[in-house]
């Protein structure tokens, strides 16, 4: 079974690498470069072809803008098969932004500085490797610096997002409530999402509107951080995407390190890194809550639900032993029950949980990654083994999906894989968690 489900994967990588160099995340639904499928998916590629791995970041960090910023999207090829494309986006608006890649004007969570170090500890050739990271390394640095000098406003060590596409968490419930703070205009488009998924799995048309209209915002300024500041309606601190900082950081450190010649860079990431953690727990944490929380930034107030999200500085190392303790108990209550699957991507007793729609419930096999590694690390072996043993056996049963139902029992009468098929970073990440046996 193990060896079958490898092959598997490899064969949905292989498939799905392009000639330039980079993995769509599947065909049809997302046929370009996704900044974060792209990190997940060159350490599945690092433990079988190496060269493959290495092209994956290497291409997408060649579209880095000249302001340090590297995109969510980059469009290499042609494709008509995705909606919003690089004709919307207009990434040319921006004057540092890349002269030879289209992109989108947006970010994602920036995992590329663990990545590397990941790529290094599964290397044969750690010299090599090294080499590589050396390479590349000063291009994270700089996109870690444009988030702390364009992103974090209030000098808190925290960075915002100003869309909910910068998240990843596309369209989690937790937005709902700064939906409801704007009105935007019906656009008139054409979605491709649902000729290739099921409609009821994927975000709402009005949802759209929201979407399209906070990157009309974005465009109208031509993609200004500060007028962005200014002007978004969706200004969110985002514990995952701020976790995500958190644990690059310290790669980005150790990484230097091993390099040598960068204390420089190396102090700078560390005063990065004590005003982070320090600003993430004393701003995110909802003592009441027992968990992480997003913060809203243009509307000056937390957003208090539990999601996934909330367990992702366990990967990051954020929070003492003690608020570990009580954010594992959170999670177990909410989300561990016999009958489920870990980890639900939004809180189960809740009444916006839907557990078909994308972000608003089902399992996510990199959420669950980063859990897995991160109550190890704070001592939960028995909850992360059930965590990596769980992820196994969704695709086991149900396939590469995108996303899972974590409902047990439906799987009596029906498939619990949802979204695209065939995905690079659930095959990818498989092979990390089967090589953790």
């Amino acid at each position: 079974m193990k060896e079958k489900l490898v092959e598997k994967a490899k064969e949905i990588l292989d498939a799905n690498f392009q000639e330039g160099g980079f993995t769509i995340p599947c065909k049809g639904l997302y046929p370009f470069q996704w900044k974060w499928d792209s990190g997940f998916i060159a350490i599945g590629l690092a433990y079988y072809n190496v060269k493959n791995a290495k092209a994956e970041i290497e291409t997408l960090l060649n579209a880095q803008w000249e302001n340090g910023f590297i995109p969510h999207i980059v469009f290499h090829n042609e494709s008509d098969t995705y909606f919003p494309g690089a004709d919307f986006h207009l990434s040319k608006l921006h004057p540092l932004a890349s002269k030879e890649y289209r992109s989108t004007g947006m970010t994602q969570p920036p995992v590329t500085g663990f990545v590397l170090q990941e790529m290094l500890k599964i290397a044969d050739d750690k010299k090599d490797m090294l080499r590589f990271i050396a390479s590349q390394i000063d291009k994270v640095y700089d996109n870690h610096k444009y988030f702390y000098s364009n992103r974090d406003i209030h000098n808190e060590g925290l960075v915002y997002i100003y869309h909910n596409w910068e998240s990843g968490t596309d369209n989690s419930p937790i937005w709902d409530d700064i939906w409801e703070t704007m009105n935007p205009p019906e656009y008139t488009f054409e979605r491709r999402d649902t000729t290739h998924v099921d409609a009821s799995q994927r975000p709402s048309k009005r949802e759209y509107d929201h979407y399209l209209h906070i990157i009309e915002i974005a465009k109208e300024h031509n993609y200004n951080d500060a007028k962005i500041a200014e002007l978004s309606p969706f200004l969110v601190q985002d514990p995952l995407f701020n976790a995500m900082l958190i644990k690059s950081n310290a790669a980005l450190i150790d990484l230097y390190e091993e390099i040598g010649n960068n204390e420089i860079k190396i102090a700078q990431l560390k005063e990065w890194q004590t005003k982070s953690i320090s600003g993430f727990n004393a701003k995110l944490y909802d003592e009441e809550l027992g968990a992480y929380v997003h913060y809203d930034l243009r509307n000056n107030r937390p957003i208090r639900f539990v999601s996934s999200s909330s367990f992702s500085p366990l990967y990051a190392g954020i929070p003492s032993k003690e608020r570990a303790a009580k954010l594992v108990k959170t999670m177990m209550d909410k989300f561990g029950g016999e009958d489920k699957y870990l980890c639900a991507s939004f809180d189960p007793t809740s009444n916006r949980f839907n557990p078909r729609k994308y972000w608003r419930g089902p399992v996510w096999i990199n959420l669950n990654w980063m859990l897995y590694y991160g109550l190890k690390d704070y001592g939960y072996t028995d909850i992360s083994e059930r965590v990596k043993q769980d992820s196994i056996e969704l695709i086991a049963k149900d396939g590469f999906y995108e996303y899972f139902d974590s409902r047990k029992e439906i799987r009596k009468t029906e498939n619990g894989g949802y979204g695209g098929n065939n995905f690079s970073w659930s095959a990818a990440l498989l092979i990390d968690f089967l090589h953790q046996e």
